[in-house]
């Protein structure tokens, strides 16, 4: 695990990314406007860096998130077919944390470009941390955090006052 890597700040609300992205049934959702983490990452290049948006903690909300992160990799942001699918997954993973394990109402989901890099981190309102575990070949669930941990070349958690983001990252290779 890449471990804590800092606060961040409340973020002010802005217009809807969901309608923005064109996500069904999250247009009324208000988001917060894009920011930049605290943790010290570079700024994401130009506007690639994608507002927040909310959706309802529900189990059906992974599908939505799964569509949502393959339409910006692949569309707008045109990477590889098999780096989407893999950050398809992984985005599953923590959408699974955050619907199965924090009993919130919402959960945010943002994306992230930066030369040679994206970030997609899913925030939530509570502060209990993920835990990666051992994963033995014969176990039904609990390899979320281990996939995380496989497939993504960092991941981690920034504690916030009301909070958490569980996010990672991967290389991608710039056009």
């Amino acid at each position: 695990m890449a471990g804590l890597e800092g606060m961040e700040q409340p973020r002010p609300r802005s217009d809807p990314a969901a309608a923005r992205w064109g996500v069904p049934g999250t247009g009324g959702d208000r988001v917060p406007a894009s920011r930049r983490p605290v943790s010290a990452l570079p700024e994401p290049a130009g506007d690639q860096a994608l507002g927040e948006v909310r959706l309802p903690s529900r189990p059906q909300s992974a599908g939505i998130a799964r569509r949502l992160t393959a339409a910006v990799l692949l569309k707008q942001w045109s990477l590889t077919p098999q780096l989407a699918e893999q950050a398809v997954l992984l985005v599953s993973e923590l959408v699974g944390n955050a619907v199965r394990h924090t009993g919130a109402r919402t959960f945010g989901l943002r994306m992230l470009r930066r030369r040679g890099w994206i970030r997609i981190e899913v925030r939530d309102p509570s502060r209990g941390l993920p835990c990666l575990m051992p994963v033995q070949a014969m176990d039904l669930s609990g390899r979320g955090l281990f996939l995380v941990d496989k497939l993504s070349e960092r991941w981690g958690v920034d504690l916030l006052p009301r909070g958490k983001t569980t996010w990672f990252e991967m290389r991608i290779a710039d056009r």
